[in-house]
């Protein structure tokens, strides 16, 4: 039976009972509403440690005041059900008072990185992430974290918190997990009205043609972000927030495609927000 714990007193010991018995620990941050790409990090985690801990907390400090807080996705009993057939031993499901208790007001900001792509129109947004991840590292004590690789900025931006404040914890980054038609899974899918859904794999498909022209040896950056903004233009409820491409580890905008270069684009069906990426190496 999976455990789920709620206070940070709670989880600390479990995880201290853990360590004594020589256990290693794998935790997989999330904000819950799951889907197969979290129980891909479940049981990748599972395969790498003897105990492994999901957390399920919806961050408030990563949402901007009109972002969609209040409508994300919860369904915590459902989560549980499937963190035990993942392979995971506990769920740590903290309230917002717990993570954030009154007055509280330290924050962890990792400068530059979060500048561009997503950081440009979620101002705020990296240091809620920044700042939970850290409060995580710091409560469960991984050996090890787990993080798809669709949220590109952020693996970019935790390792670099990693590097610099010295967490010893190793972070693994894990692939990307799509439907048959391409759209890469997202607890924010299931807000989409029918209509959104079937319009949506447009992001996949622009990411996909920039792809095929760099294997045939396209490298004009420029070239290659009007030919994805083509391919976003057909689908006519699809606003466009950024479509970029960047150095892979300085997320640097590149003239010029070479070395290992990540192309990402967000989009906003309505008041849903996606976003997607892949990496090209030349």
């Amino acid at each position: 039976m999976i455990r789920c714990i709620a206070e940070i007193d709670e989880i600390r010991a479990f995880v201290r009972t853990a360590r004594e018995a020589k256990s290693s620990v794998g935790l997989v941050p999330t904000m819950g509403a799951l889907h197969e790409g979290h129980l891909s990090l479940v049981r990748r985690a599972r395969s790498e440690n003897d105990l492994v801990i999901v957390s399920v907390f919806v961050n408030p400090t990563q949402f901007g005041p009109h972002e969609d807080f209040e409508r994300y996705p919860r369904d915590l009993a459902r989560d549980l059900t499937l963190c035990e057939q993942a392979g995971a031993k506990v769920v740590f499901a903290p309230s917002a008072a717990t993570m954030y208790p009154p007055g509280y007001c330290t924050w962890v900001n990792v400068e530059g990185l979060t500048d561009g792509l997503c950081g440009r129109s979620r101002p705020g947004h990296f240091r809620g992430v920044c700042t939970v991840v850290a409060k995580l590292f710091n409560i469960c004590q991984p050996d090890r974290a787990y993080f798809g690789e669709k949220d590109a900025q952020q693996l970019v931006v935790v390792r670099r918190m990693v590097r610099d404040l010295n967490f010893p914890v190793e972070i693994v980054p894990c692939p990307t997990v799509r439907e048959a038609d391409g759209l890469a899974m997202s607890s924010r899918n299931a807000l989409l009205t029918a209509e959104q859904r079937r319009q949506a794999p447009v992001l996949y498909n622009a990411l996909a043609e920039a792809r095929k022209l760099i294997e045939t040896g396209a490298r004009d950056s420029m070239a290659l972000k009007q030919v994805m903004a083509d391919v976003l233009s057909r689908a006519d409820l699809a606003q466009v927030d950024y479509v970029e491409i960047v150095d892979a580890e300085t997320l640097s905008p590149v003239e010029t495609i070479q070395g290992e270069c990540l192309i990402a684009l967000a989009v906003r069906f309505g008041q849903v927000r996606l976003i997607d990426n892949i990496r090209v190496t030349v």
